[in-house]
């Protein structure tokens, strides 16, 4: 896509955000489109005559072991939605077939019966769920008595990220969207108007004998939401230090920082299979705000 036709689509993409209260795409797809040209990403629009902006947009992106594909339409087509969904997402799926086929997951907030009807007529089918959590913040006092103490340590850009990536990998070593990562993918990151690393908190093992990198809690404002949020955008324990209470500690600290930089609102995505996580996270205060639905399935390669 050139620079205009982003434009074009980072248009819709805010008429969507104003509409439903929360930003259509998540980040790793946000920051494929602002790049526009990387291998793997490919972005459609729909037009209708007599208009001068595009009134849907579907992107498809490679990740590691996956494709996504993500779909947007304009509030005021939504009438709409299942006609323009379809063209798109077969259009999608022909591009993906084209270039080898294999995995793909479309993720779908408030899923309707249309997005499954969508989703069936594509050969993908409804598997993975997540829960988008929030919390008031500052927390209780009760509940910061109750989480253990630990010392944390900003992120230190050109220091810290083999260690990070090391870490991040064998926690989501079986995670579809999170794994896998790369010192590229970090630097998109880095690069992104929201990054801070005062709010990417590393905790290092207290014990001098490895002084090795044990967990962490990265943090994300988003301005553009209202509320405006506080994002534990990324949290994870080495599977070497399980059992030791980090989990609620880098939470605590998370939302701690947060709630010092002005946010009243906490928020976090989760597998709604992972029950202990969501025990944990319903602990220290926090209740399900909605449920994100993936669809998914293997398409099959066209490639000559």
């Amino acid at each position: 896509m050139t620079p205009s036709d982003i434009a074009e689509v980072t248009e819709l993409l805010s008429a969507v955000e104003r509409a439903d209260g929360q930003r259509p795409l998540n980040d790793h797809l946000w920051i494929d489109l602002s790049h526009g040209a990387r291998a793997g990403f490919a972005g459609l629009t729909a037009w209708q005559s007599g208009i001068n902006h595009p009134i849907a947009y579907c992107q498809v992106s490679r990740g590691n072991d996956s494709w996504a594909i993500d779909l947007v339409v304009d509030p005021r087509n939504r009438n709409e939605f299942a006609e323009l969904g379809l063209s798109l997402l077969r259009e999608a799926t022909q591009i993906i077939a084209s270039e080898g086929g294999g995995h793909v997951h479309w993720w779908v907030s408030r899923q309707t019966t249309t997005h499954t009807d969508l989703a069936m007529q594509i050969g993908l089918r409804p598997e993975r769920n997540i829960l988008q959590m929030r919390v008031d913040l500052p927390l209780t006092q009760l509940v910061i008595e109750q989480t253990k103490t630990i010392s944390t340590q900003e992120f230190r850009v050109g220091t810290d990220e083999e260690n990070w990536i090391k870490v991040n990998n064998r926690a989501f070593a079986n995670h579809p969207e999170q794994g896998g990562w790369t010192s590229e993918i970090l630097k998109l990151r880095e690069a992104e108007p929201w990054f801070n690393p005062n709010g990417f908190l590393m905790h290092y093992s207290e014990r001098p004998i490895d002084n090795q990198l044990a967990g962490f809690c990265w943090t994300k404002i988003d301005t553009a939401t209202k509320p405006v949020l506080g994002e534990i955008y990324v949290i994870a324990v080495d599977p070497l230090h399980h059992g030791q209470g980090l989990g609620r500690a880098l939470t605590v600290a998370g939302l701690n920082y947060l709630a010092r930089r002005g946010m009243t609102t906490g928020m976090l995505f989760v597998d709604k299979g992972n029950l202990a996580a969501i025990k944990m996270y319903g602990n220290i205060g926090f209740s399900t705000h909605h449920e994100e639905q993936a669809f998914v399935g293997e398409i099959a390669s066209s490639a000559k």
